[in-house]
């Protein structure tokens, strides 16, 4: 398997080269150069793989012969090692809960996956690996755990001041050691944008070997298709496929289950779920894709204005806006309809969504509204604990907190303000890390 660059303009590599570079260096995103195409038996006996098996069959094509069979089977088991249960909400939804992982979101899953790829692949490497992260909240908390105190690897996670939640800031910026948390002065667009920047201009750092954990890394993006093959084997009526809707900001997971899709998961339709950051929704609705700047909300992991991925999106569907309108529709949520929908949920099914959820729960509400013969999925990113000072005051009730979690809360930050510039960044890799 061999991937090429959105932007046309990068030689083909393997993935191993892919993971390593993060972006291409004409800025584009790696993609592979075709779609591997699943056993219709491996489909239809879905039920009888263990979740580990069913990872490797689906990540196998993808790595090629990069890491050895013996090698990716053990970073797959680590990668998918925890519950991932789909779970009733009512007799027309239920809830693919992605947070019972260590960081209780479903960047759990790219983050771990990428994370040991990498350290296989940069074993030997003589130069720093230094990984840049831009999190708009889950993204930074899952790759400083999946990093942490990795020999070899330095990790700068740039986080937007004031737009993620207390839990999702503590968890990556109280690590220390070889994690380093920058807190932007700007939005996630910014932080993204920064990132992107340093990458162009990778000569400037030559004694880092610069590579990125955002979805943009193929290593980080492909393997979120597992828990999409996961959710279709608990699913009771094969016979009639689920509507899944997918809380979208970087369109990285949705992307990932439309590839699932592609490759041979049957799917009934899929829901790209956004709040008020709503560029995908109107880019659908009037064929004019807009340019916007992102507005804080309170699912704020989704407040994404300029979403990386849906150039990905595009080279599914190559580039027929038609045939990608027929397997997926975007709503925008507003914080006051999120809010209404998580108290209605809590109360009359006893389920606590976290923000996030409570935006795909709207959006698959309003899609099986008017298709009343079919059932959903609605892909829980986060536990709702991580967004407790958002979801206490809406259902008047207290949130149980882990015990982990509480330490976490308790733990000093050490964090490192900067302005949104590439200079700023730039200032803090040279004085910090060469």
């Amino acid at each position: 398997m061999l991937y090429y660059s959105t932007n046309g303009q990068s030689p083909k590599v393997d993935f191993k080269t892919a993971t390593i570079n993060g972006q291409t260096p004409d800025k584009g995103l790696y993609f592979p150069e075709f779609i591997p195409q699943l056993e219709k038996s491996f489909i239809e006996n879905i039920d009888e793989y263990p979740n580990e098996a069913i990872a490797y069959e689906i990540i196998k094509p993808y790595v090629g012969n990069t890491i050895p069979a013996d090698v990716l089977k053990k970073i797959v088991e680590e990668t998918v090692n925890f519950s991932i249960p789909l779970v009733p909400i009512n007799e027309k939804i239920a809830s693919l809960e992605l947070f019972h992982g260590p960081t209780l979101a479903f960047k759990d899953i790219g983050a771990r996956f990428m994370s040991r790829c990498l350290g296989y692949f940069v074993k030997d490497q003589q130069k720093k690996v230094t990984v840049l992260v831009a999190t708009s909240g889950d993204t930074g908390g899952a790759v400083a755990n999946g990093f942490y105190d990795v020999p070899g690897v330095d990790v700068i996670i740039l986080y937007p001041s004031g737009k993620v939640s207390s839990v999702q800031e503590k968890q990556l910026t109280t690590l220390g050691k070889n994690i380093h948390a920058l807190e932007v002065k700007g939005s996630f667009d910014d932080c993204q944008q920064m990132v992107k920047d340093v990458f162009a201009h990778a000569a400037d750092f030559p004694q880092l070997f610069l590579t990125s954990a955002n979805s943009i890394n193929v290593a980080r993006w492909l393997p979120q298709q597992f828990y999409y093959f996961f959710a279709y084997k608990q699913w009771a009526d094969k016979n009639n496929p689920p509507v899944i809707s997918v809380p979208s900001g970087n369109f990285g997971n949705i992307c990932a289950g439309l590839l699932a899709a592609a490759s041979g998961l049957p799917v009934k339709h899929f829901i790209a779920a956004c709040n008020a950051n709503d560029t995908i929704p109107e880019f659908l609705n009037t064929g004019i894709y807009p340019e916007k700047k992102s507005v804080a909300t309170i699912s704020n992991a989704m407040d994404v204005a300029s979403p990386s991925n849906f150039v990905r999106i595009m080279e599914i569907f190559g580039q027929q806006v038609p045939d990608l309108k027929k397997q997926l529709t975007a709503y925008s949520v507003n914080d006051a309809d999120t809010k209404a929908t998580l108290k209605k949920v809590f109360d009359e099914y006893q389920y606590l969504l976290d923000p996030h959820g409570a935006v795909g729960y709207n959006a698959l509400e309003q899609y099986l509204s008017g298709n009343i013969l079919e059932k959903g999925i609605v892909v829980e990113t986060a536990h709702p604990v991580k967004f407790y000072d958002v979801v206490e005051p809406i259902i008047n009730k207290s949130i149980e907190i882990p015990a982990f979690i509480k330490e976490q809360l308790e733990a000093s930050q050490q964090v490192t303000l900067i302005d949104n510039s590439l200079e700023a960044l730039g200032s803090f890799l040279k004085n910090q890390l060469m």
